[in-house]
């Protein structure tokens, strides 16, 4: 499997830009989807997560309090230390599964640490889809209903533009295109994948 893996900053629009691709008939593998299908009712993860935080980070109706968790482990390093070693490796595994069994030509893996979580080698090419700060602020603060200090502090704790520039194999700037300049970019790239996703096939 032809795997592109997408990533950006928070409101650099990368669920658009996914859309976009998947309209064209690729398959999407999301890692925020994963994170939470690893931790469903009846998995190991949440009996583990139930074991190590107590009952009261289970809601009423079996599933995970998340509000619940993130407020245990805001103060807690060790315990987000021991979230994410628990995590980490079941995410990263569900991914692989699920960008294997895709059957479009390519696929699309979008995960927003990218970067962050060292996963760059996840993915045959690194998509990066690239806004100016100013604009993450702007979006996020407009969508999320929240403020600017709690915008800088989420792109504070992400890598920085230049460090996922840095990983990036092409870059998608998402930020003063017409919808038809970003709709001529993603096909630009869309045909490139399958050029390459078939280059791979027939290399094996």
């Amino acid at each position: 499997m032809y795997v592109v893996a997408l990533t950006g900053g928070i409101g650099s629009g990368k669920t658009t830009i996914a859309n976009h691709f998947h309209a064209l008939g690729v398959e999407i593998v999301d890692a925020d989807l994963v994170a939470r299908q690893v931790v469903e009712p009846g998995t190991p993860a949440l009996a583990a997560i139930a074991e190590h935080f107590g009952p009261a980070i289970i809601a009423a109706d079996g599933s995970l309090d998340r509000r619940a968790l993130r407020e245990r482990i805001f103060c807690q390093p060790e315990d987000k230390a021991w979230l994410n070693a628990l995590l980490h490796p079941l995410i990263r595994e569900e991914m692989i599964r699920q960008c294997a069994a895709t059957r479009s030509p390519y696929c699309l893996l979008v995960v927003p640490l990218l970067v962050e979580n060292h996963l760059t080698g996840l993915g045959n090419r690194v998509l990066v889809i690239d806004v100016d700060e100013a604009v993450q602020i702007e979006r996020t603060c407009r969508r999320d209903e929240v403020n600017a200090s709690q915008v800088r502090a989420i792109l504070a704790s992400q890598a920085s533009r230049a460090e996922r520039l840095a990983a990036a194999d092409d870059v998608i700037r998402n930020q003063d295109q017409t919808p038809e300049a970003l709709q001529r970019e993603i096909l630009r790239l869309h045909e490139a994948y399958l050029r390459f996703a078939t280059q791979q096939a027939h290399s094996q």
